[in-house]
């Protein structure tokens, strides 16, 4: 399917939605207050050893920028990633998405920095305070992969669904060349998986009624070069039936119907489709904004002639 989604053009610019500004508008107040009180740091960004009993700090560190850098790229991956993807998936679903990866991506970057503390010993994994959006980023790329795979990126000459993959790459490559990177490749690798596990099985949609997207095109292994595949898709089945092995046991002693329907989440072919309306419903919001563009540009220049 051919869809303009990721085009130029004045609508580019706008058609921001007010909740993305709403969350651009704490990021930008997070980096604010740490700036003008740095000890805040100590208590809202995540630091494993502070996590107990300062627990909160789960939930803080993903809204916390500590650089200016960090900032400017959070909020602008957010204004324009989010406005392809709270059309399709609706603002409440899209603020749930939020907060589940960013929950879950600071619970395993706890996890892996006590482990690393317990193998190597060095108290640097317990005090270093880890705070950032970018995991949620990496889970928005996870979101364009599954929404629109085959766009192709007009810069890049690309499709998106290499983004996920090729910014893991690029961080991990990046990472061999800095000493800080333990602040934020987990913080990527833990994003992208969770926001992966999100949309591959527990997601909901309520005019479906579908849970997941079981799909093949959405497999783990899709993250991956195709020579790789045969020897991932061994290693990514052991998770898979460890997530939903007992849902599709049951639904395999039913015949994969309840009353004669498709059990929700057992269907790829209506998860193929519920990609496909998402990508059109993106193309009629775009096409609506370059109606609302050619009118104000046609109302410009008549008023321009009638002052002159």
């Amino acid at each position: 399917m051919s869809t303009p989604v990721l085009s130029g053009g004045s609508s580019f610019y706008s058609g921001f939605t007010r909740l993305c500004k709403g969350l651009a508008v704490v990021l930008l107040g997070g980096h604010i207050v740490v700036q003008l009180f740095p000890s805040a740091i100590s208590y809202l960004a995540l630091i494993p050893a502070r996590t107990i009993p300062f627990g909160w700090n789960l939930i803080t560190a993903g809204y916390i920028e500590q650089s200016v850098y960090g900032v400017v790229a959070s909020t602008v991956g957010l204004l324009f990633i989010g406005k392809l993807l709270e059309p399709v998936w609706g603002s409440r679903e899209f603020l749930k998405f939020i907060f589940v990866v960013n929950f879950l991506t600071s619970v395993c970057v706890f996890v892996t920095a006590i482990a690393l503390y317990y193998i190597t010993t060095q108290e640097n994994y317990l005090y270093m305070p880890v705070s950032g959006f970018h995991g949620v980023l990496s889970g928005f790329l996870v979101g364009i992969k599954q929404i629109i795979p085959d766009q192709e990126l007009p810069l890049l000459k690309i499709k998106a669904k290499w983004l996920p993959s090729l910014t893991l790459l690029l961080s991990i490559a990046v990472s061999l060349f800095t000493l800080e990177s333990a602040t934020y490749l987990p913080t990527i690798i833990f994003g992208t998986y969770m926001s992966w596990i999100y949309l591959r099985y527990w997601q909901r949609k309520l005019e479906t009624k579908l849970k997941g997207d079981p799909s093949d095109d959405f497999a783990f292994s899709t993250f991956f070069p195709e020579f790789l595949r045969p020897v991932i898709d061994p290693i990514a089945s052991i998770f898979h039936r460890m997530l939903c092995g007992r849902t599709e046991a049951s639904a395999e002693a039913q015949g994969h119907t309840l009353g004669g329907a498709p059990l929700p989440g057992s269907d790829p072919i209506e998860a193929s489709r519920r990609r496909e309306r998402g990508a059109r419903a993106l193309e009629e919001r775009l096409a609506s904004e370059r109606l609302a563009t050619a009118k104000s540009g046609e109302e410009a220049v008549k008023d321009a002639t009638e002052n002159v």
